[in-house]
């Protein structure tokens, strides 16, 4: 929660040039063991035994000694609310933690990795993800983040499709030092990872909107609501230092609530007890229109619904969807959230919460493949689904309200708050921050002082500008390639992919190193089969089946399936409403053109009036499109070519060139895509 550490955020103090303050650790402090012993616990060893607390629930089903678990079970259970061992580990001089510590350090925002493109002996790091619901991230964090990237990790932040930040390449002798700078400046890592509530989306617009105002509180509720409560995280991070909290108090109420049985006695984790969640979870919030966060891809979808006159009344809430799946495994796939009912806006958080212990009591934990909610509700149906977690909540639920379409938006560009003030949309290709563009967003942000929105494409938001900054942000912006969308590659600004290699152990080809060359492919097969500039896909893609970047969705989804290939899924839309389908296994990256060129030269000869790739895949039905790949030869008739020369001197040349590079384009390609932008906005009146 984003208000969780303005008090202590305020003891901190900025030099000079407004750097942000890092407070540098010498390994964990023995003040450490005295912290925990205040919390009325004993930090075991690895010589001794030792009691738990157990926490019972006053509706949980009863535990037998023959009930199976999985490994990750076992580790939190004998952790001590997700202390040991990683606070052990943490004091040796070895490079990475062990394997309980590994999966105990999720719940504290961090994952374990190293360097798969090195051979022999592996390189050990940190990847750092933070929590930042509804994407807000104050100034000083985002000058944070940034001076960390520099100094403890690889010189790049990331932006997440979680609207978060992550930060790679930290060694385990900094861990203390860059997560004890993160807490001491307004941010937070607790629960970023882990099997507990993970970040928190809402849309990213800063829009001065009854709605939007009410779904980004709503969120951060959500967010503070389920948010651990033993104080784990920092007693690691910080030596157990309290940051004085400012929860509204709905929602210590509803924390404290049990008139339902929801909660453990007594237990420092009063929803969550010492096993928390069988794997991760995921909540957004949203207003009718809006998917800008994929709302049907969350486990818990939350709607606002209002009155005639605009004022929120209750939320419509979906529940059951997520992306994660195995290949070969059909008994795992993706799902779509459906309809669980409505609730009036002061149940919200209540409702929520009887979801999330509907889940903690009744998800398998004896496999992680299928721990998530989706799999429950599959097993169950909704109806039953409903009946138990109406149990919780302690009502039934109300008729689910109707709905208008949805619409996703990108928020790019240039957009009025509503208070006099613009925030400007930039989209970052996959969210990727570094070399120039991160110097001179820094710069922008820093001699500005704006704020920071993440939002769920990768992009970024910045906020609070006055009009008269509106020219120079654009101009300095645009010389390191943050452009104005009428300006990127259509393709570019829905495309997402998940970072996969190097770092991450569980890619099995490229992702986000690979995307930029199959954007650029598609682009010419686009051109090849003459589809027009303008038009485009969206394209995702990811180093594996567990669909981060949420393939699943997409109207084009290559997921990794083994080296240098991938599998293709087909059928999702633009608005981010339909689940994709497999249509092709093992296709090779140097091989998509036999696939794909096809399959674009056909929508175009074949499409119904305004249709776009998605809907087309699935109108005309597999079969049918694997025909079209089998018996392709080519474009009938190839599209006029013109080969015309646009730099009249070697000056101006070098300086488009020079653009285009930080673009991965070539000067042509960037002068072509000006020259058509600007003739397509004088058409559309719309040139400025």
């Amino acid at each position: 929660m984003t208000t969780a550490f303005q008090g202590a955020a305020t003891s901190v103090a900025l030099n000079d040039h407004h750097r942000s303050q890092i407070h540098t650790f010498h390994g964990l402090r023995p003040a450490y063991a005295s912290s925990l012993t205040r919390n009325a616990f004993t930090l075991p060893s690895p010589a001794r035994s030792f009691s738990l607390i157990r926490a019972v629930s006053t509706s949980g089903k009863p535990e037998t000694a023959t009930e199976k678990r999985s490994k990750v079970e076992i580790f939190k259970e004998q952790s001590n609310f997700i202390r040991y061992p990683l606070n052990e580990d943490l004091l040796t001089d070895s490079p990475n933690i062990n394997e309980a510590a590994t999966q105990l350090i999720k719940f504290h925002g961090s994952y374990q990795q190293y360097n798969r493109d090195e051979r022999g002996t592996r390189s050990y790091s940190f990847m750092l993800r933070t929590k930042n619901p509804c994407g807000k991230v104050p100034n000083q964090l985002y000058l944070t983040m940034d001076d960390l990237a520099d100094q403890f990790g690889i010189g790049t932040l990331r932006l997440t499709t979680r609207q978060t930040f992550q930060l790679h390449g930290v060694l385990k002798k900094n861990l203390k030092t860059v997560m004890s700078t993160i807490i001491h400046n307004m941010g937070s890592t607790l629960g970023a990872c882990g099997d507990l509530n993970r970040n928190v989306l809402a849309p990213a617009a800063p829009i001065l909107r009854k709605d939007y105002l009410f779904a980004q509180q709503t969120a951060e509720n959500i967010a503070a609501l389920l948010t651990p409560q033993s104080g784990f995280y920092y007693d690691i991070w910080v030596d157990g230092e309290k940051f004085v909290t400012s929860e509204p108090p709905e929602v210590v109420q509803a924390r404290n609530d049990n008139s339902h049985g929801t909660n453990f006695p007594d237990s420092p984790e009063p929803i969550y007890g010492t096993q928390f969640l069988p794997r991760k979870f995921k909540i957004a919030v949203t207003v009718p229109t809006d998917n800008s966060v994929d709302i049907l891809t969350n486990d818990i979808g939350v709607v606002v619904v209002t009155d005639d006159d605009g004022e929120p009344q209750g939320f419509n809430i979906y529940v059951g969807g997520g992306m994660g799946r195995t290949h070969r495994l059909e008994t795992t796939f993706p799902r779509l959230a459906e309809p669980l009912g409505y609730v009036p806006k002061e149940d919200i958080l209540y409702a929520v919460k009887a979801i999330v212990v509907t889940q903690r009591e009744n998800g398998r934990r004896d496999d992680r493949k299928y721990s998530r909610m989706k799999y429950l509700i599959s097993s169950w149906g909704i109806e039953k689904f409903r009946s138990a977690v109406e149990q919780y909540y302690g009502k039934k639920f109300e008729p689910f309200r109707k709905l208008p379409e949805w619409e996703f938006k990108s928020y790019l560009g240039w957009h009025e708050q509503g208070d006099g003030s613009l925030f400007y949309g930039l989209h970052v290709d996959n969210g990727r921050i570094g070399g120039k563009m991160k110097k001179t967003l820094r710069e922008i942000i820093e001699k500005y002082n704006l704020n920071v929105r993440i939002t769920p494409n990768q992009n970024i938001i910045l906020t609070d500008i006055r009009a008269a900054w509106k020219r120079p942000i654009t101009t300095t912006l645009a010389q390191v390639g943050l452009l104005q969308p009428r300006f990127v590659d259509p393709l570019n600004l829905t495309a997402m992919a998940c970072p996969a290699f190097p770092l991450c152990p569980l890619a099995i080809t490229e992702a986000e190193r690979g995307i930029p060359d199959i954007l650029k492919r598609i682009r010419t097969m686009f051109e090849k089969v003459g589809l027009k500039y303008n038009e485009s896909v969206v394209v995702r893609v990811t180093g594996c089946p567990n669909g981060c970047a949420r393939p699943y969705m997409a109207e084009l989804g290559l997921v990794g399936d083994g080296p240098n290939s991938y599998q293709i899924w087909l059928g999702g839309n633009k608005n981010q409403t339909s689940l994709a389908q497999s249509f092709m296994d093992k296709v090779k990256v140097h091989d998509l053109e036999k696939v794909l060129e096809p399959l674009f030269y056909y929508w175009k000869q074949k499409r119904q009036s305004k249709e776009s790739f998605g809907e087309f895949t699935a109108r005309i039905g597999f079969e049918k499109l694997k025909e079209y790949v089998e018996k392709w030869e080519g474009p009938v008739v190839a599209p006029t070519r013109h080969n015309l020369r646009l730099f009249a001197d070697k000056e101006t040349y070098e300086a488009m060139d020079g653009l285009a590079k930080l673009q991965n384009k070539t000067a042509h390609q960037l002068a072509m895509e000006v020259i058509r932008n600007f003739v397509a906005s004088n058409q559309n009146g719309k040139s400025e």
